[in-house]
């Protein structure tokens, strides 16, 4: 049940860029490419609908309101990018505090055998 090199480097990546990758600005930065990928076929939707009915296509176009679909392709990028990046992070600091627990009680583990836990930090009785 010992740490392997992997799962040390991603403890030491983990433990300088988590704090960074928590901030919105970057979670924004790194997840719209998803979030375009998701909001592109509402655009699709819109610009190859007047193919599929004519006398629809009329009607939509005399009342269609630019904004609102510039609007809605924003919400919906921005959605899904910040989801996206958030439950990223939320994994990998999951998955660093289960290989911190481990690292913990391995060391608890090679104390025992010498004399006990007591004076080992991070070990409660």
């Amino acid at each position: 049940m010992s740490i392997s090199s992997e799962e040390k480097k991603f403890i030491e990546y983990w433990e300088q860029n988590r704090d960074k990758d928590k901030k919105l600005a970057n979670q924004l930065m790194f997840g719209l490419p998803i979030g375009i990928l998701f909001s592109v076929p509402v655009v699709l939707n819109y610009l190859l609908s007047k193919y599929w009915y004519k006398r629809a296509d009329a009607v939509g176009i005399s009342q269609f309101n630019p904004i609102v679909l510039v609007v809605a392709v924003l919400l919906i990028s921005v959605f899904v990018a910040l989801i996206n990046r958030k439950f990223r992070w939320e994994k990998l600091e999951q998955q660093y505090l289960e290989l911190k627990h481990k690292l913990r009680v391995e060391k608890v583990e090679g104390v025992e055998g010498v004399e006990g836990v007591e004076g080992v930090e991070g070990v409660e009785d």
